[in-house]
């Protein structure tokens, strides 16, 4: 029952990475806004490597496994849509394949990160905190560059009182 609002959680965030990404011109993708930033790509490449690399064999295994390059993940591209994306897919699929094996019972099994034991609880939670604050990234870098034509992942400004009468986000689709 917890595991299954974690996944939905995740797919929540994914989703809003997703449509906010879909908004972004594809030489933008490649665009951070400041020169220490980081852009939407690298950011996605980012992602789809910690999961791959955390959730393969994720109650065996280190979840810091020694074929992933992290530093590389942050490297500035340029990548394309289509290979941005299709790493993308590939971490989210290693993570929800992981996840659909997993139950509540599972939760007080100790999994490693870097040698450090926390539970697949805390590791869940860490992972999705990881995810979020990461997505969050994604979200505000395309907002600037689509600029005014951004169309809201949320409730847009002034529509709250609209939205209260049919709250549609409160749970992924």
């Amino acid at each position: 029952m917890v595991l299954d609002s974690i996944v939905a959680e995740y797919k929540r965030y994914r989703g809003l990475a997703e449509r906010a990404v879909a908004q972004v011109a594809d030489e933008d993708l490649n665009l951070p806004v400041g020169e220490d930033d980081n852009s939407i790509a690298v950011v996605m490449n980012h992602i789809s490597g910690n999961l791959a690399s955390r959730f393969t064999d994720f109650l065996t295994e280190d979840g810091e496994k020694p074929w992933r390059d992290r530093d590389t993940e942050f490297a500035e591209g340029p990548f394309s849509r289509e290979d941005v994306l299709n790493r993308w897919e590939r971490g989210w699929g290693i993570l929800f394949e992981t996840l659909a094996t997993l139950s509540d019972e599972d939760f007080p099994k100790e999994v490693k990160i870097r040698g450090i034991g926390l539970t697949v609880h805390d590791a869940l939670h860490r992972s999705l905190a990881h995810v979020a604050y990461h997505v969050g990234q994604i979200v505000t870098v395309a907002r600037v560059h689509v600029g005014k034509d951004w169309k809201s992942l949320s409730i847009p400004r002034g529509g709250t009182v609209a939205y209260n009468q049919n709250p549609t986000l409160e749970k992924p689709a």
